[in-house]
């Protein structure tokens, strides 16, 4: 596979989605460029803005296995990766695999449960296993996490720590549809009766493990110049340099930012990466990743708004 044949499957799987999604198109070029650049994605907003429907969507027109997680107050680490069961008929353990076992996993409204619970999935996240009194036990190779989590200012909600954010290639924030996507949105479903089915709207499916793993080469082999790669760099280190930001954003997120980079760039049927790449994703990417200053708070000003100012002032090579 190609580039523009990675490019082809995007158009696909964004018209696929179309069927049962109204909006939400930068939502599923995130989601595109998350799981080609092998990442994870932080979904926020409002409940009854399509984010576990997205997910189920996504994960059906690229035919990935999808396990959902509903997390709450009194979830346990081990409801999340399984455990080791005794089995009295072999007088042995045996591993009750939990619901990480899987390729795309919805962790549905992930800040409703405490810290602990939520470390459970890190070593998932980073390293695509999960150990097991002791033992690692391998995920899928196309593992990816989409987390939806409520506003914090919502009552019953535990703040991501900076850790568990940092696994998070992009957080993207949802906002309430426009009144005519709203009009579109009733006109389709409030005429249903249950819960909406990707399968029954008609939604196909338009790959599968073969072709994901040949577009996963494809974006392997896009270039990134040097010239590129010390923009991201630099656009990173700013973030470090601000007075607006009491903590800026980690060389992991300069190496994730220059990968999600490359896979835009697939999706857009190019073999290399340019500054718009960067300068396009470097919001989603990065929000999550820094802290306001305590004097950029009291001046009412927000983390989208200071790394918007940084992409303005970073020279961008030509």
């Amino acid at each position: 596979m190609n580039v523009d044949e990675v490019k082809a499957l995007a158009e696909q799987v964004r018209a696929e989605i179309g069927k049962a999604i109204v909006g939400q198109s930068e939502t599923v070029d995130l989601l595109l460029t998350a799981l080609f650049a092998r990442g994870h994605v932080l979904l926020e907003g409002p409940p009854g803005t399509a984010k576990t429907f997205l997910a189920q969507c996504f994960a059906r027109t690229l035919d990935l296995g999808f396990g959902r997680i509903q997390f709450t107050p009194d979830l346990m680490p081990a409801d999340i990766i399984g455990a080791n069961l005794f089995n009295f008929q072999t007088s042995s353990f045996t591993l009750n695999p939990g619901p990480v076992f899987t390729e795309l996993l919805l962790a549905d409204e992930i800040n409703r449960t405490p810290p602990k619970t939520q470390a459970a999935l890190l070593e998932a996240m980073q390293e695509r296993r999960v150990t097991i009194d002791g033992k690692p036990h391998p995920l899928s190779d196309s593992f990816m996490v989409v987390a939806t989590q409520n506003p914090l200012e919502q009552q019953g909600t535990y703040p991501l720590p900076e850790a568990q954010l940092d696994r998070f290639l992009f957080k993207q924030a949802l906002q309430y549809p426009s009144r005519q996507e709203e009009l579109a949105i009733v006109a389709a479903y409030g005429v249903q009766s249950g819960q909406a089915d990707p399968a029954r709207i008609g939604v196909a499916k338009v790959a599968g493990a073969k072709a994901l793993a040949a577009a996963h080469r494809a974006v392997a082999g896009v270039r990134l110049n040097d010239d590129v790669a010390a923009y991201v760099v630099d656009l990173v280190r700013a973030t470090r340099e601000t007075s607006d930001l009491s903590s800026g954003a980690s060389p992991r997120a300069a190496a994730q930012l220059a990968l999600a980079a490359r896979a835009r760039a697939a999706l857009d049927g190019r073999d290399y990466a340019i500054p718009d790449d960067v300068k396009a994703l470097a919001l989603p990417a990065l929000r999550h990743r820094v802290i306001l200053s305590p004097a950029a708070e009291i001046e009412g000003r927000r983390a989208d708004e200071v790394i918007r100012g940084l992409v303005e002032q970073a020279a961008a090579p030509r």
